[in-house]
């Protein structure tokens, strides 16, 4: 599956510097604004740059990602009020980082709804979504929107009916307690199942 190549692109530098313009002007990234949408966006910025500090991927992944030979391209369909965004998207740039074949786009949801809806996750439009084409634009792989492992997590607090808030705080509590090492087991798998690249 071919897969064309969107016009309203960013860079990571270009997204970042989308979302802090919106935020000076008391505004978010996509369809919806609210207080609420405006606060997680300033908190994700702040996880964002301390995963840039402080993430370090597994030597084993580095040598794997950097033995890539064909050129890649990773798009992220993401939005600026993300939590689940916040935590991965610095390590996907990072680890594009260690090998020049591979360039990172940025998309936003609710500007690509045609877009998101050729990658929705059980019928919904979650976010993140991660995909990887080839040198052609062919389709690779999806990813997303969070480690299989957080998912069951979240989804064993949902069926307790645990309050929506405490949700999230656990969720992102099992981001810093994991240090994306079940992240980077799943991109290790992925690379393994596309070996020819």
């Amino acid at each position: 599956m071919k897969i064309k190549v969107l016009e309203n692109k960013y860079s990571y530098l270009e997204y970042q510097q989308l979302i802090h313009q919106l935020l000076d002007s008391g505004k978010v990234t996509g369809d919806e604004q609210s207080e609420s949408l405006l606060e997680y966006t300033k908190l994700n910025m702040h996880r964002m740059h301390r995963w840039e500090k402080t993430f370090s991927p597994s030597p084993v992944l580095i040598k794997k990602i950097a033995a890539l030979k064909s050129p890649l391209q990773w798009v992220v369909i993401t939005e600026g009020w993300c939590g689940d965004a916040a935590q991965q998207i610095p390590v996907i740039e990072k680890l594009a980082s260690f090998n020049s074949l591979i360039t990172t786009q940025y998309v936003l949801r609710d500007e690509n709804p045609e877009f998101i809806d050729s990658f929705l996750t059980n019928g919904a439009r979650s976010i993140p979504v991660w995909i990887c084409l080839d040198s052609k634009g062919e389709f690779v792989w999806k990813w997303g929107p969070r480690p299989q492992a957080a998912a069951e997590m979240l989804q064993l607090l949902k069926n307790e009916g645990v309050d929506m808030s405490v949700q999230k705080q656990e969720l992102h509590s099992w981001y810093a307690k994991n240090k994306h090492f079940a992240f980077q087991s799943e991109i290790e798998h992925l690379l393994a199942h596309h070996s020819s690249l």
